[in-house]
């Protein structure tokens, strides 16, 4: 069963009025529930079934105004910088340990070879070294969080 299946039974268990609707299709148990919160589990039939909570429509007032829109927020041009991106999956840290400073902050000058950050992968500590020269901008990623392989961690302003 793919996703798009998947949605149109929610779509239609939703619009039906049924309150839970259980279905076992090849090896996946998936438990629709209509309510307010929408939550996507999925699992094999021997863990935990999958449980999909439908959203429930609520009427539109007859005569309530429109929600204004919100204004646009301010775009910082960042074309002129570049970004240095995750080589790998795993967890960022901007210091080698808890006890020590960090590697880079806004503003730093950095060169190829300056350590930046490290990413923790399967126990292993990879140190991720700038391949350009130029200054800080931004850090884009909170210290301790969790990175995929191509997200941006930097923003440099290149010499």
């Amino acid at each position: 069963m793919d996703l798009k299946e998947i949605q149109d039974l929610i779509k239609f268990v939703a619009k039906s009025g049924v309150s839970e609707v259980e279905l076992e299709v090849k090896g996946v148990k998936l438990v629709i529930k209509t309510g307010s919160n929408v939550q996507v589990v999925q699992a094999p039939v021997q863990a935990a079934p999958m449980v999909v909570q439908a959203p429930v429509a609520a009427a539109p007032a007859a005569n309530a105004p429109a929600a204004p829109q919100p204004a646009a927020a301010k775009t910082e041009d960042t074309s002129k910088y570049i970004e240095i991106k995750s080589p790998m999956i795993g967890t960022f840290y901007r210091r080698p340990s808890p006890d020590k400073d960090v590697f880079a902050n806004i503003g730093d000058e950095i060169k190829p070879g300056t350590v930046l950050c490290v990413i923790e992968a399967m126990k292993l500590f990879n140190e991720i070294e700038s391949e350009i020269s130029g200054r800080i901008v931004k850090v884009l990623v909170d210290d301790s969080s969790p990175v995929e392989y191509d997200t941006p961690l930097f923003l440099v302003e290149p010499k």
